[in-house]
């Protein structure tokens, strides 16, 4: 049998295989991580392998798409792709992350008491705990309550693994439908991945899963209805877009199985509002106290983005195709918010030079979405990039790549497209729900914006490419995960359930794709200038 010696941080390991399968299906066998995020059908571009010994067959026509001519140069392949017939000898550039789960950093999830790390103190020996979970399309956040105390104890972020059956929820959705087999395995996966988390959290917080009494879930609709095993059918059906749908556990003894909790525990998946406008857009409301104050705007910016607008008497909400711009899934050197990523950039005036921060220091291997806006915005200002996003210099044909990066970090013009059409569809859906309110933009007294994206978002830049509302500065709130800040309330105090059914009742759903305007208002809102928020 063919033999492939697979080399990662200088340590080599030879995998036997047969020939037919790529080489991400040999590692996967071999038990070898490496970062994906589609079925492995190249669409996402974050498998890369450097073929250093051996023959292979030439690029796919997906990796010419995805790979820039200098990386195929220097042998640089997607594992997905690649299928090798004979002894070939590669070097994994995206390694999977050792842990899946990182610490949630301070502050991220606000409106709540402090995290309290076990090294402050541990709980009281009669304390119960609890399990808040929002189950995102990228990522899943969690935390771990001491209840009766009212004490985070700790929290993690991590990514979600039904990115296997695709980046997006809509191919996840066709991907349940296939088969029993998919819809269990997809809802099987993300509740293995919270267990994993649950141990590390418990071992650093000295207490055990088998103490965990209740857990509350919340997530947009797909991923709820991917969760809870429902029929995924009824999401790519636009009659549905606006219903009501109720998602409930069928089997909550297996739940219990595979999160390793109490027996008994209590599990409640909070329902979605309508269409695609889940649990996590009223958790947020709930958390930021939106309806506290007329002209209020919440924005939860990801793959499906969901919008809400309070007026003061009905909060008008509504969701719009992300796809994977927020998220940095699906570009050529994107990548989560994780350390490794450039999350800022900042221009300079007179010499065009642009410097860059990236996540806990180190070498950059990517850019995330605050890293994405700012870097538009710089090259906006420098004249690098037109208002309709075409590089304005013909050196730039391959895209911008970011000096001082090596690897060479680049921007394409595929990126700042994808970008493009994600703001444009919120600014669409922002001008929609101020129509409807009969308000106009400069009565927007608070601006919230949710979600990882926007925790380290900055603002100016997002409103001078038209992502934001040009509202005055401390009009604008980086609120940082609002879903998971609702769900932990709802998980101290179940009787706030009546808060979200009061909610519910107030609030009236909009389906864009019926907005008579919505094409007109898309249209207008591609170009990277300020946002052009049109009311009647």
């Amino acid at each position: 049998m063919p033999k492939l010696t697979v080399t990662d941080s200088d340590v080599a390991r030879a995998i036997l295989f047969s020939p037919g399968a790529s080489v991400l299906e040999i590692l996967a066998g071999a038990g070898i991580s490496i970062r994906v995020g589609c079925r492995g059908d190249g669409a996402c571009g974050l498998c890369l392998v450097q073929i250093e010994a051996g023959e292979a067959s030439p690029p796919t026509r997906n990796e010419r798409l995805i790979l820039p001519p200098e990386q195929l140069a220097r042998s640089i392949r997607l594992a997905c792709q690649l299928l090798p017939e004979n002894d070939l000898q590669l070097r994994v550039i995206a390694m999977a992350s050792k842990s899946n789960w990182r610490d949630l950093a301070p502050g991220f999830i606000p409106c709540t008491p402090s995290l309290v790390s076990p090294s402050n103190g541990r709980p009281a020996a009669d304390a119960t705990y609890g399990l808040a979970i929002d189950l995102g399309t990228t990522q899943v956040s969690l935390s771990l309550w001491d209840l009766k105390g009212g004490r985070r104890l700790q929290g993690r972020i991590g990514p979600n693994p039904q990115s296997l059956y695709g980046a997006d929820v809509v191919a996840r959705l066709i991907a349940a439908g296939e088969s029993k087999e998919n819809a269990r395995r997809i809802s099987c996966l993300p509740l293995e991945a919270v267990a994993e988390a649950l141990r590390e959290m418990c071992l650093r917080a000295g207490c055990q899963p088998q103490e965990i009494i209740r857990a509350a879930f919340v997530g947009n609709t797909a991923m709820l209805s991917l969760l809870t095993e429902a029929d995924s059918r009824l999401l790519l059906k636009p009659d549905n877009w606006t219903r009501p749908l109720e998602y409930s556990i069928e089997q909550p003894h297996a739940w219990v199985s595979l999160l390793g909790i109490q027996v008994q525990a209590t599990l409640e998946v909070i329902s979605p509002l309508a269409g695609f406008v889940g649990s996590d857009l009223l958790a947020g409301v709930l958390a930021t106290g939106l309806t506290d104050q007329p002209g209020s705007l919440l924005l939860d910016f990801g793959t499906n983005s969901e919008m809400a607008l309070w007026d003061g008497k009905t909060l008008w909400v509504t969701s719009a195709a992300g796809g994977p711009a927020f998220e940095s899934c699906g570009m050529q050197c994107g990548m989560p918010a994780e350390p490794g990523a450039i999350y800022r950039f900042e221009g300079s005036d007179a010499s065009r030079e642009i410097d860059f921060d990236v996540l806990g220091g180190g070498e950059a291997k990517g850019f995330c979405g605050s890293g994405l806006v700012d870097l538009i915005a710089c090259l906006r200002d420098s004249g690098e990039l037109t208002s309709v996003g075409s590089f304005g210099s013909q050196r730039h044909q391959d895209g911008y790549a970011v000096p001082g990066t090596d690897p060479v970090i680049r921007l394409t013009k595929n990126d700042v497209d994808t970008f493009q059409r994600a703001k444009s569809a919120i600014g669409a859906g922002i001008s929609t729900m101020l129509t409807r309110a009969e308000m106009s933009a400069t009565e927007l007294n608070r601006i919230c914006v949710c979600g990882v994206f926007g925790s380290n978002l900055n603002v100016r830049n997002a409103q001078r490419i038209g992502l934001l509302p040009d509202a005055a500065p401390e009009r604008v709130e980086l609120c940082g995960n609002t879903a998971l800040a609702g769900c932990e309330r709802l998980l101290l105090s179940p009787e706030r359930n009546s808060e979200m059914e009061a909610l519910r009742e107030r609030s009236a759903i909009i389906n864009l794709s019926q907005s008579s305007d919505f094409d007109d208002l898309f249209l207008e809102n591609l170009y990277l200038q300020p946002l052009r928020v049109e009311t009647t």
